[in-house]
């Protein structure tokens, strides 16, 4: 069976090395979300172009998507 915890089972379980994971998440947390920001900003721009060009069906898409977020 898959953990869906990987990288805090492979992490030594002391305080000092969870606190480095922690702080090492957190940076990628923070990339991540930026980088979403981002994509979902563009993909606007892409459905404001895209109503020009009669792409309904796909601005629906991009717009089930984002409110599809976990």
């Amino acid at each position: 069976m898959i953990s869906d915890t990987p990288i805090s089972d492979s992490t030594p379980h002391n305080v000092a090395e969870l606190g480095m994971l922690c702080r090492r998440l957190e940076h990628q947390l923070t990339a991540d979300n930026d980088r979403i920001k981002r994509l979902e900003e563009a993909g606007d721009y892409l459905c404001a172009a895209a109503a020009f060009m009669g792409w309904h069906d796909k601005i629906d898409a991009w717009r089930k998507a984002k409110e599809d977020k976990p």
